[in-house]
């Protein structure tokens, strides 16, 4: 399984939300495989998937995020 997406869910905030990157990431432990190495530990689990069936969700990773617009007086 490849590495590298960024993580996209379909759903933001909801627990168990789709990942329409398929970032593996989400998965494992933010945390390096040792002192020495560092090394990701992305390839280090096992997993149960399931085919998806339908039309796979958009990629809102490569769109802008929104902009908050700040009111008179704010910094």
């Amino acid at each position: 399984m490849a590495t590298g997406a960024w993580y996209d869910p379909v759903d933001p905030g909801t627990v168990g939300a789709l990942d329409a990157h398929g970032n593996p990431n989400v998965l494992t432990r933010d945390v390096g495989t040792s002192s020495i190495a560092q090394s990701c530990s992305a390839q280090t689990c096992l997993v149960e998937i399931e085919r998806f069936d339908g039309t796979p969700p958009p990629l809102s990773i490569l769109e802008a995020p929104p902009l908050l617009r700040m009111g008179a007086g704010e910094a």
